[in-house]
């Protein structure tokens, strides 16, 4: 059946599953990986509901509560728990359109050459980072913009290139943010076929984010460790690129030559975890 094609994996931290899958307006199966910290614990415990399916229409979410952190872990515990012709990563906080299934099924069947596709997800003001105005191939030039809620793709390209989410980096890691833009490069390295698209399918509900704590020395660090693995030789050049381009942002308070030794320290400190 057509609306068996896509499966949405959605990566929660401390949610009633069931309140979820309203309030995402989901309208396919799911696999919901619901990660357990603090006094949430208790409550699972005591239902006794780790591992189960949950009806809503006509889909099935099969809910899998863990006692663990970072959300690359859930990705990929999502994606080991997948069996559909077609993955969507979600998060928690997106809110899918009415007939956002149709849409994503009616581009991957009009472009049999793509093996990912990049979706429109309307973020939350501040926070934007893309916008597909057209539908183009991503290369190494253009796939550094991405969250994982606007990633589907064919499961069975994906499983086959090996490429999984890092542990090191994003929510509940040891290092901040980047974790999709290091996907996204590792499946370009992996040789799979990337493709962005106009098509909306849903927006960014407003909140506060999980990560982003201010422009401090740790911001500059992990951006350090993260373009080491991104750019290799290049990560402490294309750093101060970085740096010099959102100068009149992120570096007010410190300067740019204070930012570029920590962002420096992180690109060294990287180099001894590869």
């Amino acid at each position: 059946m057509e609306q068996k094609r896509l499966q949405i994996l959605i990566s929660a931290v401390n949610k009633d599953p069931e309140e979820l899958i309203g309030n995402m307006n989901l309208d396919c199966d799911a696999v919901i990986v619901n990660q357990l910290i603090g006094d949430y614990e208790d409550k699972v415990v005591e239902e006794g509901k780790y591992d189960y399916i949950q009806a809503f229409k006509d889909y099935e979410a099969r809910i899998i509560h863990r006692k663990e952190k970072g959300v690359g872990l859930s990705r990929n515990t999502a994606l080991e728990n997948s069996d559909h012709e077609l993955i969507q990563f979600g998060d928690d906080d997106i809110v899918y359109d009415d007939g956002y299934v149709s849409k994503v099924l009616a581009e991957f069947d009009a472009h049999p050459e793509a093996d990912m596709l990049l979706f429109n997800v309307k973020a939350q003001e501040g926070r934007e980072t893309y916008w597909n105005e057209n539908f183009d191939k991503i290369t190494w030039r253009n796939y550094g913009r991405y969250p994982a809620y606007a990633i589907c793709a064919r499961r069975d390209k994906l499983i086959d290139s090996g490429v999984k989410y890092s542990l090191l980096f994003g929510g509940g890691a040891p290092y901040m943010n980047g974790e999709d833009s290091l996907f996204l490069h590792d499946c370009l390295k992996a040789g799979l076929n990337i493709f962005r698209t106009p098509v909306a399918i849903g927006m960014e509900k407003k909140g506060e984010s999980t990560w982003f704590k201010g422009y401090t020395e740790k911001f500059f660090f992990d951006r350090g460790v993260l373009y080491h693995f991104l750019y290799g030789r290049m990560a402490v050049i294309l750093g101060l690129r970085f740096l010099l381009k959102n100068r009149n942002t992120m570096c007010m308070e410190m300067g740019v030559m204070k930012c570029w030794k920590f962002l420096r320290d992180g690109v060294r400190h990287g180099s001894t975890i590869s």
